[in-house]
């Protein structure tokens, strides 16, 4: 039995192991957090040891991406990956194919047009003058300066020092044998502090008529500007050639082609139906505004150029490709299903608006082959105008989304809403033909 006066004593050592404890515990996590400081400080001295920022004076003018590489290894390297031409995916990748040969109505879709000649598949940035240069379309028709806004570095330069409009009209054979540069870290990187930057006027340009200030703009939303200025649909206009957004009224197809027909233009008449035509080019941009990605706050570079880390350095992946090569950067990220599951959902997208293009496609061509019809039999141009006009419609419709490069997947609704479109309207211009034959 313990003696009445030890008890006191017994209750002051629980007592102190206790506070011994909750020192211990509270020194552990005093030191635990002293841990990861210096590991961190230790972490940002390794990041600048491996990630030296000026082995080499950028130039305001330097647009060789293998001088910016010095600075920027990884990002360069990255980059230059951009030549691989041997990545296939369904609907993309980067392997060169003639499209009129995989898809050959579009010949008869483009007739006495230049992308009936030559229209092949788009493949990684580092081509984007070489492939330019080398297209028949150059020999077909004689394009102007402004073709080389998105397709050359020297843009920019040359701009500088002939002037917007005069750089525009300029012929490109004339200025071809200035250009030496594809797509450089220049065109959307400031030299000095490597933030983002609008370098192409024509964005710029359409964006104030919008009411939308550039340089205002959050890097979030740069990440997207940057490559909108040239993933846009457009056109040169006036003599001068200018290159054009045609966005005044907005960036879905009604809207653009309410702008067309407000200023009556066209690219090009049909060789077969005599039509005044509207090529699309290849509006991303568009596209992506009216779908959830955009809506939700992610920007292209969010799938196109996820971060990655590589050691304690975390970049942008230079290496612009399809996200379906890279869906654990791209997509996982956000995400959190497996990865099968993510490939499927996107390739169903893809299928179903391709289903839907062969079925705009040959509804075009049947009414290409009633306006020609028509025509034979002694159709008037006024009795075809409304034949004609649906025509342009159907046309300009299936080319936005065929152009387009996600073949649906930017904006699946939007994508399946205008080729719906596109085969009413090529259905109706087939009956109005018919319905103008002389019998």
């Amino acid at each position: 039995m313990i003696a009445p006066e030890s008890q006191p004593r017994r209750k002051l050592t629980i007592r102190g192991a206790a506070l011994l404890a909750v020192a211990f515990i509270a020194g552990a996590v005093v030191m635990t957090g002293i841990g990861i400081l210096l590991t961190n400080i230790q972490s940002h001295k390794d990041e600048a040891n491996e990630y030296p920022l000026k082995m080499v004076e950028i130039g305001p003018n330097e647009i060789d991406p293998a001088v910016w590489g010095k600075n920027f290894p990884r990002e360069y390297d990255a980059f230059m990956k951009t030549q691989d031409s041997t990545i296939s995916t369904p609907f993309g990748g980067s392997v060169p194919y003639s499209k009129l040969e995989r898809v050959p109505a579009m010949v008869r879709i483009w007739a006495g047009y230049a992308f009936s000649i030559d229209y092949n598949a788009a493949r990684g940035h580092y081509y984007a003058l070489i492939d330019q240069k080398n297209t028949k379309r150059q020999g077909y028709v004689k394009q102007p300066g402004a073709c080389a806004n998105c397709h050359a570095a020297e843009a920019p330069q040359l701009i500088a020092q002939m002037g917007w409009e005069n750089f525009n009209h300029t012929p490109y054979a004339t200025l071809s044998e200035t250009l030496h540069t594809g797509s450089s870290c220049a065109d959307c990187h400031d030299p000095k502090t490597m933030e983002l930057r609008i370098t192409r006027p024509a964005f710029v340009n359409a964006m104030n008529e919008r009411g939308i200030d550039v340089s205002t703009a959050t890097r979030q939303e740069m990440r997207t500007y940057v490559c909108a200025q040239c993933h846009v649909e457009y056109y040169f206009k006036g003599d001068n050639k200018v290159l054009t957004f045609p966005w005044d009224n907005g960036l879905n197809i009604d809207e653009i082609e309410a702008y067309y027909d407000e200023i009556g233009f066209k690219d090009w008449t049909h060789k077969e139906t005599n039509a005044p035509m509207l090529k699309m080019q290849h509006p991303e941009f568009e596209m992506w505004s009216s779908g959830l990605h955009a809506k939700s706050g992610v920007t292209c570079a969010d799938c196109h150029m996820p971060y990655v880390r590589e050691g304690v350095v975390k970049i942008s992946d230079h290496w612009l490709r399809s996200p379906l090569t890279n869906l654990n950067n791209a997509c996982q990220t956000c995400h959190k299903q497996d990865e099968q599951a993510l490939k499927e959902r996107v390739l169903t997208i893809q299928e179903r608006t391709a289903t839907l293009l062969r079925r705009t496609e040959t509804a075009l061509i049947n009414a290409i082959d009633a306006i020609s019809a028509a025509q034979a039999a002694g159709a008037s141009d006024s009795d075809l105008e409304q034949a004609r006009t649906l025509h342009r419609r159907a046309s300009m419709r299936w080319d936005f989304v065929s152009s387009e490069n996600s073949t649906g997947f930017h904006s699946p609704q939007e994508a399946a809403r205008i080729l719906a479109d596109a085969i009413d309207y090529a259905r109706q211009a087939q009956v109005e033909a018919i319905n103008a034959t002389p019998k």
